[in-house]
């Protein structure tokens, strides 16, 4: 199965974004989240309760169940992602991206810039014959 991994802040929150997700795991594709948050257990020792309320409310909805969801616990995304089989990952966050294009197998694209991000998107998976 094609692994495709989206941030969360400032990107799977976005409503055009989980539409995006959510045509992908329709299309067969194994949609994972990737966020630089705290995992609950590390947010509740700082004190923080129902730290990811709103991210868990998200990926419910899109039916990412909670074991593919990665907490990096502000570490660098790349050490997760890399060697797991993903193909793609998406984010806001260029320095996060560059350690992912520069460390790992794996294309980083930013959300940014209008819709070339899906448009990238669209084309790296043609051109991995992937419908």
């Amino acid at each position: 199965m094609n692994k495709i991994s989206f941030d969360y802040d400032s990107t799977l929150d976005k409503q055009y974004i989980q539409d995006f997700a959510r045509s992908l795991i329709i299309k067969g594709f194994d949609v994972w989240v990737c966020t630089s948050r705290w995992d609950d257990e590390t947010a509740a020792e700082k004190g923080h309760k129902d730290w990811n309320k709103d991210l868990f409310k998200v990926t419910d909805s899109l039916g990412i169940p909670r074991e593919k969801i990665i907490f990096t616990n502000y570490e660098l995304k790349s050490k997760f992602l890399k060697d797991k089989g993903f193909i793609l990952h998406l984010d806001d966050d260029w320095v996060e991206l560059n350690h992912i294009n520069n460390e790992t197998n794996i294309v980083g694209i930013s959300v940014f810039g209008g819709n070339s991000w899906k448009n990238k998107v669209k084309k790296i998976l043609s051109t991995l014959d992937i419908k």
